[in-house]
């Protein structure tokens, strides 16, 4: 039997992931299934970090951008270098 007082604490969780904006990300590790190989990206206070070559190269990837766009709103858009 759940208590009483869950249903409000669910009621206020479904509302939090509604409201996506109020959410902000500090840090982070996910993996990513990349085409050829696995790729982890990382996220610290607004710095993306992927250990793919591409990104040691240009400091953006396919991999960090896709987090960006998934995590619209909730991570600050990092700075993209002219490619």
């Amino acid at each position: 039997m759940m208590d009483s007082s869950m249903y409000g604490k669910i009621d206020k969780a479904k509302r939090y992931a509604e409201e996506r904006e109020r959410i902000k990300f500090q840090h982070f590790e996910a993996l990513i299934e990349g085409n050829n190989s696995d790729k982890t990206v990382r996220y610290d206070n607004g710095k993306w970090d992927c250990d793919c070559h591409y990104f040691s190269n240009y400091g953006v990837c396919a991999h960090t951008m896709a987090f960006e766009i998934i995590l619209e709103k909730m991570v600050v858009p990092g700075e993209h270098p002219e490619v």
